[in-house]
């Protein structure tokens, strides 16, 4: 893969530094987050999404990272999968970075209400719909505006989406629709039917694409046994990805539909997630 030379300071007669396309060591430099905005023509207005870049970023003025949308739930924030009493999610890739089960990567957290905003009457809509094309704005406007900001690897081979409960089902569904920028997804307690029809019901619209792109994605799975609400429809969903003979991963833990479980059980799809961007890079280093 060929990458433009980054802005250089130097002479002309100086080598231009390239931008490294390896997946980077890991450092033991402390996380954390912060919020940003951008303006969203999709939603028509500012939004704003959570960031969190991987220890070592500011190093280097070459190394690009693979890049890891996740999306909240019900009622949600930007700021949940970040909040310790939530998703707690520096917590685990400390451990995860420091384990090498996951190589050092941009974490983004996108805004995943539409236009009439977060309500405990009604979820996330992470479709194209009439209150907002959240899927245009979540799965190739901000990815645009990631890539304009921070140093990513290319899409879609080392970009994952995934989320919990509702941002499940807005994971899958807009990275189903979006697989020119994403080829990793990931739900927990997700659902796989929406009300709005075929399109944004990933159980039926994965039938639709081609061989080719069903080759090229990988998905992780997992629900609580105890989760009456998601476990059926995972199962089925698991159930046709064998059919379709798409590389999944599907689990079943203890537990029920909580934060307490979506925080546990990051660490495994976080872990499946750094396994692929791996997978790829020996793959890539071997051609």
């Amino acid at each position: 893969m060929a990458f433009s030379p980054l802005a250089s300071s130097s002479t002309p007669s100086s080598p231009v530094p390239q931008p490294s396309q390896d997946i980077p060591a890991v450092t033991n430099e402390p996380l954390s987050y912060k919020l940003e905005t951008y303006n969203s023509k999709s939603l028509r207005g500012k939004r704003t999404y959570g960031v969190a870049l991987p220890p070592g970023y500011e190093d280097s003025s070459t190394q690009r990272y693979p890049v890891i949308f996740l999306l909240h739930g019900g009622h949600g924030e930007p700021t949940d999968w970040f909040n310790p009493q939530k998703g707690a999610v520096l917590k685990t890739l400390e451990q995860l970075y420091a384990e090498g089960k996951l190589p050092p990567s941009i974490i983004i957290t996108p805004d995943g209400n539409d236009r009439r905003g977060s309500s405990p009457y009604w979820d996330p809509q992470y479709i194209d719909g009439p209150n907002g094309k959240v899927s245009t704005a979540v799965g190739d406007e901000l990815v645009k505006v990631i890539q304009s900001r921070y140093r990513t690897l290319p899409a879609p081979n080392f970009w994952a989406i995934g989320g919990c409960s509702s941002g499940g089902w807005g994971a899958m569904n807009v990275g189903l629709h979006h697989l020119n920028h994403f080829s990793i997804l990931f739900s927990h307690s997700g659902y796989f039917r929406d009300k709005s029809g075929v399109q944004n019901s990933p159980i039926r619209f994965v039938k639709k694409l081609s061989l080719e792109q069903r080759q090229k994605i990988r998905i992780y799975l997992d629900t609580g046994k105890a989760d009456s609400s998601s476990l059926k429809e995972s199962q089925q969903f698991h159930t046709l990805l064998s059919q379709l003979k798409i590389k999944h991963v599907f689990q079943e833990f203890p537990g029920e539909h909580s934060w307490r479980y979506w925080r546990e059980h990051l660490t495994n799809s976080l872990a499946f997630v750094g396994e692929q961007f791996q997978q790829i890079q020996q793959t890539q280093s071997q051609q």
